[in-house]
């Protein structure tokens, strides 16, 4: 999961002193430095909703160049999923 192999940089952070209790308190739990608590939570905050977020920008960004699929298309599809499944369905009974 983690990539130690880049240099890392310093990055400043001010959170609310009751945040900072507990990523020390989590830190002395593991013994570990507050950074490597800060370093897995934002390696988990990138992975899961950092990442669905970077999708949907770049998902706007191909519309936006025109890469999309046509609405009607869309919806043609549909509709021929939604009868192959109502004909399976109809040979089933």
């Amino acid at each position: 999961m983690p990539d130690d192999t880049s240099a890392p940089i310093h990055v400043t952070l001010r959170v609310p002193g009751n945040v900072a209790a507990r990523l020390d308190r989590l830190a002395a739990l593991v013994e570990r430095p507050r950074s490597w608590v800060l370093v897995r939570a934002l390696r988990h905050y990138l992975k899961a909703e950092g990442a669905e977020l970077l999708r949907d920008a770049e998902a706007m960004a191909k519309l936006d160049r025109g890469d999309g699929v046509p609405a009607r298309q869309v919806l043609d599809e549909a509709d021929a999923i939604i009868r192959r499944g109502k004909a399976r369905r109809g040979r089933k009974r």
